[in-house]
C-alpha cells in the first residue's frame, strides 16, 4: 500500500487553480515544470474551484498522459457544499458515509482521468461519522486499487487518534504557519509523531498574510525572515518561511499553493535550509509579538 512516504516533501496545491485562468496547455506546462523540479505530488479536493478544479487538472493531464506515471495525486472529499454544480445540496454539511465517499472517489477518478489516487483524505471531521462503516469502505477502496492510502484533514489530536484506532491513517492535513501555530501547542503534531505519521501542512505562508503590508505581525515576521536570509546569504526570505515549517521534528510536507514557478522554487529551496533553534524561535516570537514564556 502506498503511503505519504511516496509523496514529494513539497506538494503543489490546486485549491486556487480555477483562479489562475490557465489554458489546459498552460496548466500542463505548469504541472511538468513542477515535476521537473521535484514537486511530484498534487493536492486536490472535490470542492476546489466550485467542483471544477479536478476536471481542469484532468483535461491538462490528458494532453500529456505520460506525466501521470511521474506524479502522485491527492484528493479530499466529505464536504457537501451548496453550489450550482451540486443542485441537490440545500445546506452545506459534512458527509463521511460510505456511499458518499465511494461516489466521491469514483467521481474524482473520472474528473482527474486516472484509475487511482495515491492518497485520499476525509476533508473535515464529521460529528455524525460511523467509524466502522467508514473503515470498511476505505478497506474496500484500497483493495480495489482505487486509493493507495487514506488520511484525514483538519482533525484535532483526539479526533485523529479515535479514527486511527479504527482505520490506519496515513496523514492529517492541517493548517500551520507562524501565524497559526495551534497544532504545535494543542498536541496535534505530538500525536502524529508518536504514531509515526507525517503531517501535511496547508497555508504555510499564512494564506498570503505574510505579504500583507498593513499587518503588523506580518511585518515583524518578514523582518525576522529577511534577517535570517541576510545572515545566511539566501536567495529568498520566502524560502525561510517554508523552512520554518519544515524544521519541525515531525518532518511535515508543505503544500505550496502558488501558480508561480518561482514561488514553487522558493518552497523547494527551503528543503536545504536547516534553521537553528534561535532562528526558528525568532520567527515564532515575531509572529506572537512576545517571547515564549
Amino acid at each position: 500500500m502506498n503511503t505519504i512516504a511516496n509523496l514529494s516533501r513539497v506538494v503543489a496545491g490546486m485549491w486556487r487553480v480555477m483562479r489562475w485562468n490557465m489554458t489546459p496547455v498552460e496548466l500542463a506546462g505548469f504541472i511538468e515544470a513542477c515535476i521537473d523540479m521535484g514537486v511530484t505530488s498534487f493536492d486536490h479536493a472535490d470542492i476546489y474551484g466550485d467542483y471544477a478544479a479536478e476536471s481542469a487538472f484532468g483535461a491538462a493531464l490528458a494532453l500529456q498522459p505520460s506525466l501521470r506515471a511521474r506524479m502522485q495525486l491527492i484528493t479530499k472529499a466529505g464536504i457537501r457544499a451548496v453550489s450550482p454544480a451540486r443542485p441537490g445540496h440545500r445546506v452545506k454539511h459534512y458527509d463521511s458515509s460510505a456511499l458518499h465517499l465511494r461516489e466521491s472517489v469514483e467521481r474524482s477518478l473520472r474528473a482527474l482521468r486516472t484509475e487511482h489516487v495515491e492518497l485520499f483524505l476525509l476533508h473535515r471531521p464529521d460529528p455524525l461519522m460511523d467509524e466502522d462503516d467508514l473503515a470498511r469502505e476505505i478497506e474496500k477502496l484500497i483493495g480495489e486499487g482505487k486509493i493507495g492510502a487514506f488520511g484525514v484533514s483538519n482533525f484535532t489530536a483526539r479526533e485523529f487518534d479515535a479514527l486511527h484506532a479504527c482505520v490506519p491513517l496515513a496523514t492529517n492535513q492541517i493548517e500551520l504557519s507562524p501565524f497559526h501555530s495551534a497544532p504545535i501547542e494543542n498536541g496535534a503534531l505530538v500525536a502524529m509523531k508518536s504514531a509515526g505519521i507525517t503531517p501535511m501542512v496547508w497555508s504555510p505562508l499564512g494564506g498570503g498574510r505574510l505579504f500583507d503590508e498593513k499587518d503588523d505581525a506580518a511585518a515583524r515576521v518578514r523582518h525576522a525572515l529577511q534577517h535570517i536570509q541576510a545572515q545566511r546569504a539566501l536567495s529568498s526570505w520566502v524560502s525561510v518561511a517554508y523552512a520554518w515549517v519544515l524544521r519541525l521534528p515531525s518532518r511535515p510536507t508543505v503544500i505550496a499553493g502558488t501558480r508561480r514557478i518561482e514561488g514553487m522554487r522558493d518552497a523547494v529551496e527551503a528543503l536545504d535550509i536547516d534553521l537553528t533553534r534561535e532562528e526558528w524561535f525568532s520567527v515564532w516570537e515575531a509572529a506572537r509579538g512576545r517571547a515564549v514564556d
